[in-house]
């Protein structure tokens, strides 16, 4: 089984910034991509980050100039910059990963979010 624990959310002032961090677990297995996701309450899930097959990261057009994604491959963990941050930033971040495994091929994972809530 492969594991995706995030970390870093909080609670944010506007204009203020956070990194949130995803790092996967396991053994035996590869990360095919791996991407970020925000959900409200009431709302689905939103795309917020992710990286192309051909190397490409893409971000949602609310997050543009504001959110960076970077990634330490010896540590398997992917991060989330986010900077001036907006109360309408408020949800869960989830980190979302395919990984490949010998024994059981490819794999969509999902870890369990972290809260970020941007307030006064």
């Amino acid at each position: 089984q492969v594991q995706l624990a995030e970390s870093g959310g909080c609670l944010a002032q506007p204009g203020g910034s956070l990194r949130l961090s995803c790092a996967a677990s396991g053994s035996d297995f590869s990360i095919d991509f791996m991407g970020w996701y925000r959900q409200v309450p009431g709302k689905q899930r939103e795309l917020v980050s992710i990286i192309t097959s051909v190397g490409n990261t893409n971000y949602v057009d609310s997050v543009k100039g504001r959110f960076t994604r970077s990634r330490d491959n010896a540590k398997n963990t992917v991060y989330l910059q986010m900077g001036s941050l907006k109360p309408e930033d408020t949800a869960v971040y989830y980190c979302a990963s395919r990984v490949t495994q010998r024994t059981t091929g490819w794999t969509f994972y999902w870890g369990q979010g972290t809260q970020v809530t941007v307030s006064t």
